[in-house]
């Protein structure tokens, strides 16, 4: 399809903004970077776009496709070749001009750049560069820039482009070769994994020379990030999670993102998915790929081919500690830091917290309320001087069942050996008893 002549600006933004909402992908910086004083902005750690950063700020990036015109035919794709959507495509002087526009009346902090492919991967490659360095040389945007490197464009335009952004990102798109063969035929997994690899050695070298010398330039400095749709292939968790491990370890990746599939095309290939996307799997992925990156867990520990697939009614940790009660309850005195990291309700915060407080006198359940432990978890798995915050089971059947109640309970109110009545319930009357209030429950 043609691309439409003589589309302002406006119309070109509402087009190809919305375009890229289906790219989570999105990161803003994740790295101190300041500016040189002559041009425009700085790069600040921060969170996601459209979220909060830990100190409190809205963070918002300019996410936009430079084009949704594309020569591929993905299956899953609202911008395949074989749709009949309304194209654009920007100039790089137009993206350079909303980006510094928008910069300029705060509404944006970043910009992330990614495109469909025009003609073709070289072709597009060469209009993000040019696009990157106007920003950067002509305009003298010094903020972040999230960009994608497009699989199948020539290693010297990824370098070039390597040394403008401060994060590129390569889209995995599906979990395995067969699947992408399959929905996305004219893509492969060597393609998409060689500017991944290209990438990764590149920081290593150039964080090797600027070791010696301090005004070397930065090559991706923020790292690099990757996308999985989920749900719109059979893969179950475990190979998703086997895959993402691996991203880690072999490509040291920053992050992986997992995107529920919406069904946006109609395909035989494609699942039906009456319930609409799998959002809520999506979201157990995510808190599994926290528990490798921060917590020490390996993805045959959460999961394996005999069970895999995680518990919808359970975070994945809460889930692990429920299938491995031989290694609780854990003293809270004495247990190291890795120990305490596997105990559900305590992460890396609270158990430095733990740590350190500890070498002072020996904490109780009130000392750990403070420090940050979500006790409604926690209490069923620790112990304090030997003692549990109530008398509790060690039963794997009744710790299930309170853990699900408390969504809407707290921990003490679930935890009896005689039948509630009317009376029993605070939520009707209004008033706590004055023990849980000590408690700090």
């Amino acid at each position: 399809m043609e691309i439409a002549k003589n589309m302002d600006l406006y119309k070109k933004l509402e087009i190809l903004s919305d375009a890229a909402k289906y790219d989570v992908a999105c990161t803003s910086s994740g790295i101190d970077r300041k500016g040189s004083g002559k041009g425009m902005g700085n790069c600040t750690a921060a969170g996601i776009c459209h979220s909060f950063s830990a100190d409190g700020r809205c963070i918002a990036l300019l996410k936009i496709l430079f084009t949704n015109e594309c020569v591929f035919d993905c299956k899953y794709c609202v911008n395949r070749s074989s749709n009949d959507v309304e194209r654009a495509a920007f100039t790089p002087d137009e993206v350079c001009r909303l980006t510094i526009e928008f910069y300029r009346r705060n509404y944006i902090e970043g910009l992330f750049l990614s495109s469909g492919i025009l003609k073709s991967p070289s072709y597009t490659m060469e209009l993000l560069y040019q696009t990157l360095y106007k920003l950067r040389h002509e305009y003298h945007f010094e903020g972040y820039i999230h960009v994608k490197a497009i699989p199948g464009a020539p290693q010297e335009l990824i370098e070039k482009t390597g040394f403008l952004a401060d994060r590129m990102s390569v889209n995995l798109e599906l979990p395995t070769a067969e699947s992408l063969r399959r929905l996305a035929p004219h893509k492969t997994r060597k393609k998409i994994l060689a500017p991944m690899r290209q990438v990764q050695l590149s920081r290593k070298e150039h964080k090797n020379e600027l070791m010696l010398f301090k005004n070397a330039p930065q090559f991706v400095p923020a790292g690099q990030s990757t996308q999985m749709i989920i749900g719109a292939t059979p893969e179950n968790d475990y190979q998703i999670l086997s895959v993402a491990e691996s991203l880690y370890q072999k490509f040291e990746l920053k992050r992986v993102f997992y995107s529920a599939f919406v069904q946006v095309n109609q395909d035989a290939e494609l699942p039906a998915l009456p319930g609409g996307p799998p959002l809520l799997r999506e979201h157990r992925l995510y808190q599994a790929d926290w528990l490798l990156r921060f917590y020490g867990f390996g993805a045959g520990e959460l999961l394996s081919e005999k069970r895999p697939n995680f518990n919808v009614f359970l975070d994945p940790k809460c889930d692990w500690a429920l299938s491995h009660l031989e290694q609780f309850p854990v003293e809270i005195n004495r247990a190291d830091y890795y120990t305490l990291l596997r105990v559900p309700g305590i992460g890396p915060k609270s158990a430095q917290r733990i740590i350190k407080a500890r070498r002072i006198s020996s904490l109780d359940f009130a000392d750990l309320k403070r420090a940050g432990v979500v006790l409604k978890r926690a209490i069923y798995f620790i112990t304090c001087s030997g003692r549990q915050m109530y008398p509790l089971k060690i039963e794997e059947d009744f710790i299930l069942r309170n853990l699900m109640y408390s969504q809407s309970r707290t921990p003490a109110e679930t935890v009896t050996y005689r039948q509630l009545s009317l009376f029993d319930d605070d939520r009707v009357f209004g008033e706590v008893p004055q023990q849980l209030l000590q408690a700090g429950v």
